[in-house]
Parts: structure tokens; sequence; C-alpha cells
């Protein structure tokens, strides 16, 4: 007969304590295949316990496979294929981040500054979507291309801001443009040949990889990616960055935009996807107007992101498409949800339409200037000053700085991690690393607060001053 103590349940109920009992004894082959159960009448009687709570661990029991009945003969226990007892569970190993989280003061990554995002207003208004928008509509999936409201607030911005005069059906949002990319790709087709910048943003062409396209790296000259190189490339879909290229910095002038152009319309499978990430930080100047602004022949792809302006954690971006690919893109695509909650697409709506949005612009780009100023003013006079030289401070969260050195690129980057510093220079931003002598470093002045830039800056130029010609 089967004896099970009932004393220090834990919490945990009659019933499952005596389902587990018997399912351990089953497991570990101490009850055998085709043994016949005590009735539950008797083990209730034998065990001191309710009727119902024997037939209850039956049940469980009946319905996972451990046991089986006959009709009027009883239960037995199965036969399973391992009657041997289970060696005990190890705890896992824990999974090696391939990326840790990075312990180095960084001149390479980017973020944005805690007090500057607009935590008050932006409550004030989630709590008002909350109160105020439309119950179904806040809880109901949205359309593939994200809430209307949305994207007739980014349709009014990006005819106001950038010049574009577009509607919203052909806006469509996703959470980051990681998502934009392989919609893009599921959308134009893998049997095409992508053209990416070289050097580029690695990401960029990880994402492609994953994708299974296959892509091609055109090297650029000071205007960008020629036409001559394209065409020769096999190409049929172009990724470019030309309003400030990453890491370059280089700005494209009207004329190769339309050389680019050009060769997109020679072809009805071509198309051109403009990046246009940090449009809103040129800190000299007008901003210069997109691509897409002079596209007649609905050739480009337009995408943009509120991670530059907001936070990199705001998983918000869109991308603008032609008639036709958006047209396209509802009849092939259109099952999909989009990726982006409703409460955080009405909020920003609200965000952008309240005028909030341009108003954070316009303090976000003192803050980025008045950051960057103190940066060159600190590179033109400190004792490494005549070994370097500053270049696409105009635009853009980042510049190039060049310096006078021997070294190889690889050695000063030791040298800086030595001193605790992460630094990059533009060979790293190659897809084939051909050489280690760029001498030229990007400088990112978003990842460091006001207060540790300075400090910063002199570990950094102590540590590289003996490798420089001053």
């Amino acid at each position: 007969m089967l004896t099970y103590s009932f004393a220090n349940l834990k919490g945990v109920s009659m019933y499952a304590h005596l389902y587990q009992c018997i399912k351990n004894d089953i497991v570990a082959g101490t009850l055998k295949a085709q043994e016949k159960l005590p009735s539950k009448r008797t083990l209730a009687k034998n065990l001191g316990i309710s009727l119902i709570t024997v037939e209850n661990a039956y049940a469980q029991l009946l319905v996972e496979g451990y046991i089986y009945s006959e009709p009027r003969r009883g239960y037995f226990v199965a036969s399973l294929e391992q009657q041997t007892p289970l060696p005990q569970k190890q705890l896992p190993t824990p999974i090696q981040n391939p990326s840790p989280e990075r312990t180095l003061t960084s001149f390479v990554r980017s973020s944005v500054p805690p007090d500057t995002f607009p935590y008050n207003t932006w409550a004030r208004l989630l709590r008002h979507t909350l109160t105020s928008a439309d119950e179904h509509a806040l809880i109901s999936d949205s359309s593939a291309g994200g809430v209307l409201a949305l994207r007739q607030a980014l349709a009014k911005h990006l005819y106001q801001f950038r010049g574009l005069n577009v509607s919203p059906e052909q806006i469509i949002i996703g959470a980051g443009t990681q998502t934009l990319y392989n919609l893009i790709v599921q959308l134009l087709g893998r049997n095409r040949i992508y053209a990416l910048e070289d050097p580029g943003y690695p990401q960029l062409a990880a994402i492609y990889r994953t994708n299974d396209v296959f892509c091609r790296y055109l090297p650029m000259d000071e205007k960008g990616i020629t036409a001559d190189v394209l065409a020769v490339s096999g190409a049929d879909i172009l990724h470019i960055t030309p309003s400030h290229q990453f890491p370059t910095g280089i700005t494209m002038p009207v004329s190769r935009r339309y050389e680019l152009l050009r060769w997109a319309n020679e072809g009805t499978s071509r198309y051109i996807i403009e990046d246009d990430y940090d449009c809103e930080f040129r800190l000299f100047g007008k901003p210069v107007p997109p691509l897409q602004s002079i596209d007649h022949g609905e050739k480009v792809i337009y995408i943009n992101t509120f991670s530059k302006t907001l936070a990199p954690t705001f998983r918000i971006s869109y991308m603008l498409l032609p008639l036709h690919l958006a047209t396209l893109f509802y009849q092939k695509l259109g099952f999909y949800s989009c990726t982006v909650s409703n409460f955080e697409q009405f909020t920003l709506a609200k965000f952008i339409e309240d005028g909030y949005f341009e108003r954070h612009l316009n303090r976000m780009r003192t803050h980025y200037r008045n950051k960057r100023d103190t940066l060159l003013n600190y590179l033109a006079t400190c004792p490494a000053a005549p070994a370097l030289q500053v270049e696409g401070e105009n635009s853009g969260l980042h510049f190039l700085l060049r310096l006078k050195t021997e070294a190889g690129d690889s050695l000063l980057k030791q040298v800086a991690a030595d001193a605790g510093l992460e630094i990059k220079f533009l060979s790293d931003y190659y897809h084939e690393k051909l050489n280690d002598t760029s001498h030229t470093m990007l400088m990112n002045y978003t990842g460091l607060e006001d207060a540790r830039l300075y400090p910063a800056l002199d570990k950094l130029f102590t540590a590289l001053l003996p490798y420089l010609k001053v």
C-alpha cells in the first residue's frame, strides 16, 4: 500500500502533494509499469485524506499520461521509456553576453543626457492619452503601418521641417530602424543586391547579412558613393546616409544626389534607401533637404528615428515609402501588427502636434552645440593641439579628428584602453580591414556627461601624447 506523509506541506495543496509523490515513484521506478494502483477509496482511507483529494491527484496523473485506467479494473502505472531515476538537474550555465556592458569611458557610444529628456511633459501627455483617447483604439491592433494619428503628425512635421509633401498612408511606424530594415528586405526581396557605403555602420551590414541578402561595399570619394562605381557594382538597392554619412561625416552635394537618382531611374527594380538618422543636428546653417525631396520617380525610401532626438531606448522609427511601394507593403506585409505600442504612438503624436518636439529639438541643438564648442576649445588649447586636425564638426553628433602620428590605429586604441578609455578610428568601420593607419579618430561627444568630459579628455591626450608629432 502507498504511504506518504502530509506533514509540512508548506502551502502546497494536499492533492498536488499526493500527485507529486506518486509521480516521483513512477519516474524513479518504485512503481513499475502496469502495476495496479490502490483504488481511490482504499488509498484515501489508508492515508487518512478525503476521497476528492485522491480523485484530483489521479486525474492529474491520468491527463499527463503517468497512469491509465481500465473500466471496472482501476488505475495502472503507464509504461514510460525511462523508468530509472532522473539525474538531478544542474543549474544552467549562464549564457555569455556577446556584447558585455563596457566599463571603459567611451568616446564612441551615443547616449542622451538623462536630464534633457522631457519627463514631465511626456508623463502628462501619456496621462492625457490614457484618459482622453478612444479606449478601443488604445487596446486594439493598429494598422501594420501604425496608428493614424502618429502618421498624420509625422506627415505634417515632415512637410514643415523637411519639405516633404507626403500622405500619412506612405508612413510606416516600426520599433527601431532595425525592424524597418527587415521589412524593407521582405518588401523588395532577398534576391536583390544591396550596396552599402564603405566605410559604414557595421550593424547595418550585419542586419542585411542575417536577412540572407548579398551586399556589396562601395568606396566613396569626398562627396560619397559615385554613380560610376555604383553602375558597375550590379546593385539593385543602394543604402546611403547623404545628410551626414557615418562615420566620415560627408554631406552629399545635390549634384551627386541627382547622379544617384539618375542611376535609380535607369532600372525598374532599383531603389535608394535614405537613412536620415541625425539630420536634426546640423549645428551650423540650415538643415540639408533630404534626397527624397527631389525624387520624382518614386525611387527613394526615407527612414528616420527618434533614438537620437529623444533617447536610444525610445524604440520608435518610421519610413516613408513611395506610393506604389506603400500599396505593395499592405498587399504583401499588411498581415503584420505594428511593433510599437498604441500608447506610445498616441503620446508621441500629441508630443509632435502640440509643438513639444520642435521645442525639444531646439533645446537639444543648443545643448550639443555648447558641448561641441567646449570640446573644440579643449582640442585647440591642449598640449596635443599641434598634432590635431578637426573635420566635419558642423553636422551630426560626432566629428573626425586627424592625428599626426606614425603609430597604428590599433596601438593607439590599446593605449587608450589601458587608460580606461574607448576610442575608435575610421579604419574600424571599413568592411574589409585593409590597413591600420587611418590616423583618424571618431569623436562622439554625446556619451559623456559634462562633468566627466574634461577629465576624460585629459586622460586621453596624456596617454596619446607620446605617440603624436607635436
